[in-house]
């Protein structure tokens, strides 16, 4: 491929940008087509302001840069690149209110038994990667439980949160504060908060690819993604294959639409864990999303957590519902810990509880601890 003339027609077009630009992903087919695309680009931006805003997502051999809305590729890189839009994903929104100090263990860890599997497992340096919008550093009941992280907004910072929504799932997750606190599904395991969401939970599909190439560079056991898009993203997708090839088990919200045959994305991608939500009778949240495309269901609907500056939130969606199943795997890899992403996810779906009310028995269940740790024994 001709490196120099891409690099033209990029620079030509980034020129032209303006306030109706928009976000693209443009991956290569060929690896030595990327090699050789990055080593010219590091000679030329020297020179070049437009082309210093060309970022980089080794991951999926890939380049993520604002081009004019009506931006074309040239016809003679034609089945040698891709170029799709960088589209907006947000957290899955959730009802959330304030309610008073939590103490103990919340209502869904106590549901799927977690407590009852603490006496051979605690989920001990298990790493999870919690792609979101940060953590709070400072609450007493995740002190114990973090690792540095990153923050892909502002790299020169930690990833503190700013919107909530990260401290809740960490605090799901692993919060282990016995004394005044609440405790968390696996609170020995350890959380990197990778900030990739603003104040407002928006990310770009490049920052989550971004975030997905930190979690698997940095040995990441699990990540946890409590967020989702409607829209198919082809780079999302070569980023989460990457990381399955990888080991990385990837757990991902199914969405709040409360519709029967359909998840978000990535929870649609085969080789993500798509969980749903339930409530405390033990049936689908009305919220969540449902049917075939699901794997599991767990707690969802009024789930207590951290909050920031140290306090607690109550919250409901399948963003509280994924961070349950995110700290069962962190248990049972603490057991187990050659399990590969396919094995743990055969194990959940051989150990779920049956749903209340289900008319069917071979649909998706509820996640249960102890059953999936026995199930897990017999591998």
């Amino acid at each position: 491929m001709d490196t120099a003339a891409l690099i033209r027609w990029l620079q030509h077009a980034i020129s032209k940008t303006d306030a109706s630009s928009v976000k693209r992903i443009i991956r290569f087919q060929n690896g030595s087509d990327y090699r050789r695309f990055l080593q010219q680009l590091n000679k030329d931006d020297s020179g070049s302001e437009s082309l210093k805003s060309i970022n980089p997502l080794p991951i999926i051999m890939g380049i993520t840069c604002r081009l004019p809305a009506d931006a074309r590729l040239n016809e003679t890189f034609t089945g040698r690149i891709w170029m799709e839009k960088d589209c907006k994903i947000s957290v899955s929104p959730s009802a959330q209110k304030t309610p008073a100090p939590q103490n103990g263990i919340p209502w869904g860890v106590q549901q799927i038994k977690a407590p009852m599997a603490w006496g051979i497992t605690t989920g001990h340096r298990v790493k999870i990667g919690v792609i979101d919008t940060g953590v709070d550093f400072g609450h007493p009941d995740l002190r114990h439980s973090l690792l540095r992280g990153i923050n892909l907004i502002n790299r020169s910072k930690l990833p503190y949160d700013d919107n909530g929504h990260g401290t809740h799932i960490a605090g799901t997750i692993a919060a282990a504060n016995q004394m005044q606190g609440m405790i968390g599904v696996a609170p020995r395991a350890l959380i990197a908060p990778v900030k990739a969401f603003d104040h407002n939970g928006s990310a770009f599909v490049s920052d989550i690819i971004l975030g997905i190439e930190w979690c698997v560079r940095n040995g990441m056991d699990v990540i946890n993604m409590s967020f989702g898009m409607k829209t198919r993203s082809k780079a999302l997708l070569g980023a989460v294959t990457n990381a399955y090839n990888e080991g990385v088990i990837i757990v991902a919200s199914s969405g709040n639409d409360g519709r029967q045959r359909f998840v978000d994305y990535p929870a649609r991608y085969p080789q993500t864990i798509s969980v749903g939500a339930t409530n405390r009778l033990r049936r689908i949240a009305s919220f969540s999303n449902r049917g075939p495309y699901i794997d599991i269901y767990a707690p969802g609907e009024k789930i207590m957590s951290a909050w920031l500056r140290g306090n607690y939130n109550e919250m409901s969606g399948t963003s509280m519902a994924t961070s349950h199943v995110s700290g069962a795997i962190a248990l049972l890899l603490s057991l187990k810990p050659g399990l590969s992403p396919g094995d743990i996810k055969s194990i959940m779906k051989r150990s779920m509880m049956p749903l209340r009310n289900s008319k069917s028995r071979r649909g998706p269940g509820e996640l249960d601890v102890l059953r999936m740790l026995q199930a897990a024994e017999r591998i």
